[in-house]
């Protein structure tokens, strides 16, 4: 079972890939990218040079000994990501 967040999160990358993220006042290891898909419409552009891009990866995380599964979203738009979703 999923649950919805849409949580402002801080993510640190690595040749582009997420591997670490603060959710919630704890800091969550990235063990590995389960997916990774990018998702471009044209209403989502802000400026001419915008590519109207959001940036999806799924991973697997864990702020300590439990591991789960989140979704997480990079908005090209705003350099900004949130935690949409986490697994069970």
């Amino acid at each position: 079972m999923s649950r919805l967040y849409g949580d402002p999160i801080e993510v640190w990358t690595r040749d582009g890939e997420p591997t670490q993220f603060v959710w919630r006042d704890r800091l969550y290891l990235v063990r590995r990218v389960l997916d990774h898909w990018v998702v471009a419409r044209e209403w989502w552009k802000t400026s001419e040079g915008d590519p109207g891009e959001r940036q999806f990866w799924r991973v697997e995380a864990s702020p300590g000994r439990e591991t789960g599964s989140y979704e997480l979203r990079f908005d090209t738009a705003s350099g900004g990501w949130l935690l949409l979703r986490a697994w069970d």
